[in-house]
């Protein structure tokens, strides 16, 4: 075992050291080669060791360089080097963190990283936290937290009962509201298609100017951090519109409610603290390991009726908090662990000086691009740059040669009709010469489709 184990790790840091010297794509032959896997069940066992180096010869050259500096293609950054140490260690010590009395470490550290991220994201420090797998479920548990409560402010027990019978609920959200939204609306019986959708503004932003009225049983759902442009609604307006008439203001903020983390970009989340739910990403802007998401609730005993369980064989009772109690599962790996590390490691000003410092490379990618005859489409709200190269077609010919050309990796993007390159920043790795860099090789393909 020990050997293996050597092998795996001398493996895992031999592919991180060398992913400068390889194009941020897999080449169409490592993609070919992919067929290897295609085999028969083995009706015997083999030897772990010959497993491993198969799977690292033939698979690490077909991922995709997203662990790298010059990945732009989505919201996530790779993984600061202790927390990936971390992740391997809670991966070795294989906790079923589900429970607090089985699991008191796990299950300990990540009561803290929960305290800590409500201080660091300055949201209500009574409020309760659960680590989850994304954005998705982290939108899933604070919307069934909210349902919980609208509805049992109209008498209605939606755990006991279900929907059947239950008083409508209003659903207000922005036109540009994210996917991961919707389909937590649906996966919660409250319908992809019944959300009553506010006008955005040419950022993305909720029109404050119309927003509806407000009554009976109402969730209003508020963005920070569009996926395209990086815009935030203003809270604040939308919480000194919603809470009077009683709606639950749940907060989409999976990569944007990270700005409250600095103090360059705080003021784009002013009102924060007025939600009731909110939703965000720590394998986005936080740079863990995949899978974690978070939810928090300021409303601990709705998220708890939301999502707790009981049984008899189940050691639910002790002084450590059941993070099960919170998360819509049972089984669950420790993702607190890697939370915890990072911010143990990074504390409040490393934090802050790694999203500012993606920001401040994003607005160097758009003065950059904009100076040598590229269209900016957005203002630079966070890390989230939209560039067009003339017609939908000729950008996406320029996007083809980018990611083709492998210094760099930016994917496509419709933004209010218009066809764009959409780079976003968010790995603490990236610096201001991989900018450079970038923006040479976006420019090369410029030239090659003029």
């Amino acid at each position: 075992m020990t050997n293996l184990l050597h092998d795996a790790a001398a493996r895992a840091i031999r592919y991180l050291q060398t992913l400068d010297q390889r194009g941020v794509a897999p080449t169409p032959a490592a993609i070919a080669a992919l067929r290897a896997f295609d085999e028969p069940l083995p009706e015997k066992s083999s030897d772990p060791a010959a497993v491993l180096r198969r799977l690292d010869e033939i698979g690490s050259p077909a991922t995709t360089a997203m662990a790298g500096r010059r990945f732009f293609g989505f919201v996530i950054g790779g993984s600061i080097p202790a927390t990936l140490a971390a992740n391997w260690l809670a991966g070795a010590w294989d906790q079923n963190a589900g429970l607090g009395k089985p699991t008191p470490g796990v299950s300990y550290l990540e009561e803290v990283a929960l305290r800590w991220l409500l201080e660091l994201l300055r949201l209500p420090p009574e409020s309760a936290g659960a680590f989850v797998t994304g954005a998705t479920v982290a939108n899933f548990c604070g919307l069934a937290a909210a349902r919980h409560a609208v509805l049992k402010r109209a008498g209605w027990n939606v755990e006991a009962n279900g929907l059947f019978g239950a008083p409508p609920i209003t659903v207000i959200a922005g036109a540009e509201v994210h996917p991961s939204v919707t389909k937590s609306l649906g996966l919660l019986g409250l319908g992809r298609s019944r959300i009553v959708k506010v006008p955005a503004d040419r950022q993305g932003r909720m029109r404050m100017d119309r927003l509806p009225a407000i009554s009976g049983p109402t969730i209003v759902i508020a963005q920070l951090g569009n996926v395209n442009t990086g815009a935030c609604d203003d809270l604040a307006a939308v919480c000194a519109h919603a809470k009077p008439a009683g709606a639950w203001v749940h907060v989409d903020g999976a990569f944007g409610l990270w700005a409250a983390a600095t103090r360059t970009h705080v003021g784009l989340v002013a009102g924060v603290g007025d939600a009731d739910s909110w939703a965000t990403d720590a394998h986005k802007w936080l740079n863990v390991p995949y899978d974690c998401g978070l939810a928090f609730v300021r409303d601990t005993a709705a998220l708890k009726a939301a999502m707790a369980i009981t049984a008899e064989y189940l050691p639910t009772e002790g002084e450590i908090r059941n993070p099960s109690d919170f998360t819509p599962e049972l089984s669950r790996r420790a993702r607190g662990v890697e939370v915890w590390t990072a911010l143990r490691t990074l504390g409040r000003e490393g934090v802050a000086a790694m999203i500012e410092g993606n920001c401040a490379c994003a607005r160097r990618f758009a003065e950059k691009l904009s100076a040598g005859g590229c269209e900016i489409l957005n203002e630079i709200a966070l890390n989230q740059v939209l560039v067009a190269f003339g017609d939908a077609e000729r950008t996406k010919r320029v996007i083809d040669g980018v990611q083709r050309d492998g210094t760099c990796w930016a994917g496509v993007t419709v933004w209010q009709g218009r066809t764009a390159m959409r780079i976003s920043v968010s790995s603490w790795a990236t610096t201001e010469a991989d900018v450079d860099r970038s923006v040479e090789a976006i420019l090369r393909a410029v030239r090659a489709t003029s």
